[in-house]
């Protein structure tokens, strides 16, 4: 197993958590010299904001940790491509590397929709690395939706 496949697994881990949360499973880790310094997963509809998305978490925490809002020397693992906030708040934050384990065709901003992680007009771009345990990530989203959409058709259902 590589590191990047270690390290998204334990990404993995935290989109089960969103998944068994009733949350779109998401899962991010932040990983300096080794450590995990920072975690996160979905929380938007736990929360009540559109700012719980998992990699504004990790980040928040990996900064907290470091006492520092620079993220200069670490990477985020990611489940999903990351949207235009998340992508934005990793220029921001100054994240070395972004790993993801798969594109998001109708929202991803490292590449698919947009590409604001490696845009040459910012003054900071992260490198990029896609496709790790694409399918396990792939298929936690699927199996979510799959059952969202079930769950919808039962009460639909029960009304009539």
């Amino acid at each position: 197993m590589t590191e990047d496949e270690l390290y998204m697994r334990e990404a993995l881990k935290l989109a089960r958590k969103a998944f068994d949360a009733g949350e779109v499973p998401i899962g991010c880790v932040i990983v300096r010299e080794g450590k995990i310094i920072g975690k996160g997963y979905n929380r938007r509809n736990t929360d009540h904001s559109a700012l719980s998305h998992a990699e504004m978490t990790a980040i928040k925490k990996a900064s907290s940790r470091l006492k520092d809002w620079r993220l200069e020397d670490c990477t985020l693992y990611v489940t999903l491509e990351p949207c235009q906030m998340c992508a934005g708040a990793c220029v921001q934050a100054r994240v070395k590397k972004v790993v993801i384990g798969c594109l998001s065709p109708k929202s991803g901003s490292a590449g698919t929709v947009a590409d604001i992680l490696c845009n040459p007009d910012f003054t900071h771009n992260c490198e990029v690395a896609y496709g790790v345990l694409s399918d396990e990530c792939s298929s936690i989203l699927k199996n979510f939706f799959i059952r969202m959409r079930a769950e919808k058709k039962a009460l639909d259902y029960a009304y009539k």
